[in-house]
Parts: C-alpha cells; sequence; structure tokens
C-alpha cells in the first residue's frame, strides 16, 4: 500500500495524511495492494485543474481523480487487471490534489488544528477514489458519517 506525497508537508501534518489514507483502506477493508498519488498544490494550480477538469473556475481544497470504477468495497487485482502496475503489482487507484494554502485557511475558518483539516481532506478524496460521493442527499448521508467514523478510529477529530 502506497501514499506517495508529491510536494512539502511537515511531519505532523503527513502522518496524519497516512494516518487518514490507511484508516480508509482499513475501513473498507482494502487487502490488494493500492497506489495513490497525493499532489500537494499551490490555489492557483488547483483552480487551474478545477476548471479544467471540472468546468469550475476557483480554488478549491481537494480533487479526486479515481482511475479504477469504484463500487464503494474494497478493490481486487480481479476487478481491475488494466490498472495494475506491472513492476509493483499495486492497484493505481488515482490522484489526489489537495491545495495547502486552502486547506490552512479552512483549518482557520472550522476552528480546528491544520492537521485535522488535513487528515479530513485526504478521507474525502480517498473515499471518492472508492466511488463514494455526496451529489445526491442520501449520497451524502452515507458518505459523511462515515468519514467522522474513520477520523474519529484514527483519534483525529475536532
Amino acid at each position: 500500500m502506497t501514499l506517495e506525497i508529491v510536494g512539502e508537508l511537515n511531519k505532523e501534518c503527513e502522518n496524519a495524511v497516512n494516518m487518514a489514507f490507511f484508516g480508509v483502506l482499513e475501513y473498507i477493508g482494502q487487502t490488494d495492494d493500492v497506489y495513490v498519488e497525493l499532489s500537494i498544490v499551490s490555489p492557483e494550480e488547483i483552480q487551474d485543474i478545477n476548471r479544467e477538469t471540472r468546468s469550475i473556475d476557483r480554488v478549491t481544497d481537494v480533487l479526486s481523480f479515481p482511475t479504477v470504477d469504484g463500487k464503494r468495497a474494497k478493490i481486487s487485482v480481479d476487478d481491475c487487471p488494466f490498472d495494475v502496475d506491472p513492476e509493483s503489482g499495486e492497484i493505481v487507484l488515482g490522484e489526489l490534489v489537495l491545495c495547502l494554502e486552502r486547506a490552512k485557511e479552512q483549518a482557520e475558518e472550522y476552528g480546528h488544528s491544520l492537521v485535522r483539516e488535513l487528515a479530513f481532506l485526504v478521507t474525502h478524496g480517498t473515499l471518492h477514489l472508492f466511488g463514494f460521493d455526496h451529489i445526491e442527499k442520501a449520497d451524502e448521508e452515507e458518505m459523511f458519517p462515515l468519514q467522522n467514523k474513520i477520523l474519529e478510529k484514527i483519534g483525529i477529530t475536532r
């Protein structure tokens, strides 16, 4: 299982991000190895990506780009044989793009630590990689409590 962080995070933030990522994998019951790249980007970069991929021309906190069709459950190599890295044997689950500056603003806005905000964003984004979303009310009612449950289990709360 690999979460490759591309960009700079201090050790405390990096630990929280890893705890969140592995917390989702544990909750999902993921057993086959997966690979996710987490890119830390500037507000300008995430705005460009958001505009190009979603036609939304504004800064956002995290974007998820799944490689595999998520099924809200663990994903096996048999589900996606063409998404397996031949060298590592890991399923390339997708990419997360996170704006650290926006995360800092939100942490202050919501009155909690940056560590908590980053853990929340990585939990949220990783759940998207597994096929969870919050477009419909029923989906939101499933995803949001799940995020909180995972954060509680890893001990990162408000």
